[in-house]
C-alpha cells in the first residue's frame, strides 16, 4: 500500500517530482531522430543530465528505501541518456545521413547553374536523385520510431527538391508573359515573380540543408508577404493581367506547401506508414494473396483441383494494387511493387503447373519433339518443384535451406545454359523463357529474405 503523500519523506517526494519530469522527457528521447550535432540533442542531454545531478544531490539520510528509490531514478536517467546516444549514432541513422549528404552535394552543384538561367536539369542529376530515393527506401528502421521519423523526413525533403526542380524545368525561369505597357500592375507582378524565383532557390537550399542563413519561418513570411502585395493590386477589368497575377499566386502557394514538411514530420501519423491507408490496403491484399497461396500449395501436384476462379481472383488483386495511391512516397511505391511481385509469382506457379499437366496429357504428338525442347521442359519441371519450395520458404539468408534453394536454382540456370538449341527456334525461345523464369524465382527468393520494411 502506498504511503499517503502527506506522510511521505521529503526526499521521496522530491524524487517523485524529478521522476515526473524525467517521464516527460522520455517520449522526446524515444522520438529523437537527429544526430549528436543537432541542438535538440544537446537540449535533451542537458535536461537529462540536470535531472541526474538533482537526483544525486538528494539526501538519503542512510534510509534503505530512499537509497533504493534514488538508485532506480538514477538508473532510469542513465537509460534515457544511453537511448538518446544510441538513437543519434544508430548505424541506420548514420546511413540515412550519409545518403542525405550525397543529395546535398547534388543540390549544391545544381542550384547555381539552374538559377543562372539554364532550363534543363542534367540527366545525371535526375538519375542521382532517383538513386538516393531508392537507397533511402532500403534503409531498415527496425520498427524504431526514431529511425522511421528520420527516414520519412529525409525522403520528403529529397522528394520535395525533386518536384520543385522538375516543375522548374518545365517553364522558363523568370517568365514575364506580359509587357509593362499592358497595365501599371504588370511591373509590380514582374517584380514579385523575380522574388518568387529567388525564394524557390532559397527553399531548395533550405530543404537540402545547404543554406544556414534562411529559416522556414522567415521564408514563409516572405512568400506570404508577396501574396499580400499581389492581393493589393487593382486589376479589375483586365482579364489577362488578373490571370497573370493568379498564376504567380498559385506558384507561391505551391512553394508554401513545402514549408509544412517540418511540421508534418512531428506527427506520428506522417512517418508511421503502418497507419497509412495505402499501406493498410496493400497489407489487406497481401493477406488475401497469402491465403490463396497456402490453399494452392496444400493441393500438392494436382493443379486441376484449384478452383477455376482462383487465378482470376489473383489477377483481380493485381488490379486492386494498381489502383492503390502511392502518394509520391517511394516507400509506399516499393511496398506496392513487392506485393505485385508476390501475387505474380503465385500466378506464374499456377501457369507453369497447368502447362506441365497439359504437356503430360498430350501423349499423341503429331510432330516429333526436338530433343533440346524436351530438355528445356525437363528443367522447367524441376523449376516448378523448386518454386513451390521457394513459395513455402519462410526463413532468412542464414538458413541452410535458403543456401540450398539458391544453389539448386543456380544449377538449373547452368543446366539451361548448357542446352544447345541446335538451330531450333522453338527450343531457343523455350530456353530463353525458362532462363527468365528461373531468374524470377531467384529474385523472388532474394526479395523474401532482404528484410525490407516500410
Amino acid at each position: 500500500m502506498r504511503m499517503d503523500m502527506g506522510n511521505q519523506h521529503a526526499s521521496i517526494t522530491a524524487l517523485h517530482e524529478i521522476q515526473r519530469k524525467v517521464k516527460d522527457l522520455e517520449q522526446s528521447v524515444a522520438g529523437f531522430s537527429g544526430l549528436q550535432s543537432d541542438p535538440e540533442y544537446r537540449k535533451l542531454e542537458k535536461a537529462l543530465t540536470k535531472q541526474f545531478f538533482e537526483i544525486e544531490s538528494i539526501d538519503t539520510e542512510g534510509k534503505g528505501n530512499i537509497v533504493q528509490a534514488r538508485k532506480r531514478a538514477m538508473e532510469e536517467v542513465e537509460r534515457l541518456l544511453k537511448e538518446l546516444e544510441h538513437n543519434a549514432n544508430h548505424p541506420c541513422r548514420l546511413e540515412i545521413e550519409k545518403i542525405f549528404r550525397e543529395a546535398q552535394c547534388l543540390v549544391a552543384q545544381q542550384i547555381a547553374p539552374l538559377y543562372g538561367g539554364r532550363r534543363c536539369i542534367p540527366e545525371e542529376f535526375e538519375e542521382g536523385i532517383q538513386n538516393i530515393l531508392m537507397r533511402l527506401t532500403q534503409v531498415k528502421t527496425e520498427g524504431k520510431a526514431s529511425l522511421r521519423k528520420a527516414r520519412y523526413r529525409t525522403l520528403t525533403k529529397v522528394l520535395a527538391i525533386q518536384e520543385i526542380l522538375e516543375n522548374c524545368s518545365k517553364q522558363q525561369i523568370l517568365a514575364l508573359p506580359l509587357s509593362t505597357d499592358a497595365h501599371p500592375s504588370v511591373s509590380k507582378i514582374n517584380t514579385v515573380m523575380l522574388e518568387v524565383n529567388k525564394a524557390r532557390g532559397s527553399l531548395i537550399a533550405l530543404l537540402a540543408g545547404v543554406n544556414e542563413c534562411e529559416t522556414y519561418r522567415h521564408l514563409s513570411c516572405v512568400l506570404s508577404g508577396l501574396i499580400a502585395d499581389l492581393d493589393a493590386l487593382d486589376v479589375s477589368g483586365h482579364v489577362e493581367v488578373r490571370n497573370y497575377r493568379k498564376e504567380v499566386v498559385e506558384e507561391i502557394n505551391n512553394l508554401l506547401k513545402y514549408l509544412d514538411l517540418e511540421e508534418e514530420a512531428r506527427f506520428t501519423s506522417a512517418y508511421d506508414l503502418a497507419k497509412n491507408q495505402s499501406i493498410v490496403k496493400i497489407e489487406f491484399i497481401r493477406k488475401r494473396s497469402a491465403e490463396i497461396k497456402a490453399c494452392i500449395l496444400e493441393k500438392g501436384h494436382n493443379i486441376s483441383d484449384i478452383h477455376v476462379g482462383t487465378k482470376s481472383e489473383l489477377q483481380g488483386l493485381i488490379t486492386q494494387l494498381d489502383e492503390v495511391s502511392v502518394e509520391k512516397n517511394p516507400c509506399i511505391r516499393e511496398a506496392r511493387r513487392r506485393a505485385v511481385v508476390e501475387v505474380q509469382t503465385v500466378i506464374s506457379y499456377i501457369d507453369l503447373k497447368e502447362a506441365l499437366e497439359r504437356r503430360l496429357g498430350a501423349c499423341n504428338q503429331t510432330n516429333p519433339e526436338h530433343p533440346s525442347h524436351a530438355t528445356v521442359w525437363k528443367v522447367l519441371g524441376s523449376l516448378s518443384d523448386l518454386q513451390k519450395e521457394v513459395l513455402s520458404f519462410d526463413g532468412n539468408r542464414a538458413d541452410k535451406n535458403y543456401i540450398r534453394l539458391e544453389e539448386l536454382l543456380t544449377n538449373q540456370l547452368l543446366a539451361l545454359d548448357a542446352i544447345d538449341p541446335q538451330g531450333d527456334d522453338r527450343s531457343k525461345e523455350a530456353r530463353k523463357q525458362a532462363v527468365k523464369f528461373a531468374n524470377n524465382i531467384l529474385s523472388y527468393l532474394d526479395m523474401k529474405t532482404d528484410e525490407w520494411e516500410y
